[in-house]
C-alpha cells in the first residue's frame, strides 16, 4: 500500500486495537491469475507460540478456497471510518481530499483442521453474541446444524507485515479545528468518527 510518511501509523498497539474493533475485512489472493477477494471476519488472535495471527474461514464452494494451501501468502484489508474533506474549510486555497483509516495485513496462510475450525467458530460466535438481547451458543445447537462446518475451510494467517494509513489532515494542522468542527456537524457516522479521531490525536 502506498503510504506517504506523514500518514503512516507505526503504533502497533493502536493498530491492533483497530483490528480488534474492525475485524470484518477482505481476504485477497490470486485465483486463476486474477485478484480475488472475500469479505469475512478475520479475528486477531495469538498462536500457541504467542505470535500474532488472523483466524477465519470461507465456504468450500468459494473458488478462493481451492487455492488456499500451506504457507500461501495473502493480503487482508481492513477499512475504518472515512470522510470527504471540503477545501472550503481551509484557510488557503487547495483541492479537497478524503480522510480515512485503512490497514493492510500480509501473512502466511495455513489451513486448520475441522476440529480447529469448529473451535474458532465457537470463539467467533461467543464474541459477537455478547451484545445480543438473547445470545445463542453453538454449544446448544444440534450435531446436525453443526455439521455445516464441513462446508467451510478454516485457516490462520501468521502475520508477516502490517501497513497502516491514518490520513487525518496531518499536513494541514492550521485547519484542524475547522475540519473537526465541520465533520462533527455532519450526520454520517464516518465523518463523526474521523472528527473524533482527529480530536483525540491532538490531545
Amino acid at each position: 500500500m502506498y503510504i506517504p510518511s506523514y500518514y503512516e501509523n507505526k503504533d502497533l498497539p493502536e493498530i491492533k486495537k483497530f483490528l480488534l474493533e474492525n475485524s470484518f475485512g477482505i481476504l485477497v489472493n490470486v485465483v486463476d491469475n486474477k485478484p480475488w477477494g472475500t469479505h469475512i471476519p478475520l479475528e486477531l488472535e495469538k498462536d500457541k507460540d504467542g505470535r500474532d495471527i488472523l483466524v477465519g474461514h470461507i465456504a468450500k464452494a468459494n473458488p478462493q478456497s481451492k487455492v488456499l494451501g500451506q504457507d500461501n501468502e495473502v493480503l487482508c484489508i481492513f477499512n475504518g471510518p472515512h470522510a470527504y474533506v471540503s477545501s472550503s474549510w481551509y484557510k488557503e486555497e487547495e483541492v479537497p481530499t478524503w480522510n480515512y483509516i485503512a490497514v493492510h495485513v500480509y501473512g502466511k496462510l495455513n489451513l486448520l483442521t475441522e476440529e480447529e475450525t469448529m473451535a474458532s467458530m465457537y470463539l467467533l460466535v461467543d464474541k459477537y453474541e455478547k451484545s445480543s438481547k438473547n445470545p445463542i451458543s453453538l454449544q446448544n445447537m444440534s450435531p446436525k446444524t453443526l455439521r455445516q462446518v464441513k462446508g467451510v475451510v478454516g485457516f490462520q494467517i501468521l502475520i508477516t507485515d502490517i501497513q497502516a494509513t491514518y490520513k487525518l489532515s496531518q499536513t494541514r494542522p492550521e485547519d484542524h479545528a475547522m475540519i473537526i468542527s465541520e465533520l462533527g456537524e455532519r450526520e454520517d457516522p464516518g465523518s463523526k468518527a474521523i472528527a473524533r479521531t482527529m480530536q483525540g490525536n491532538q490531545q
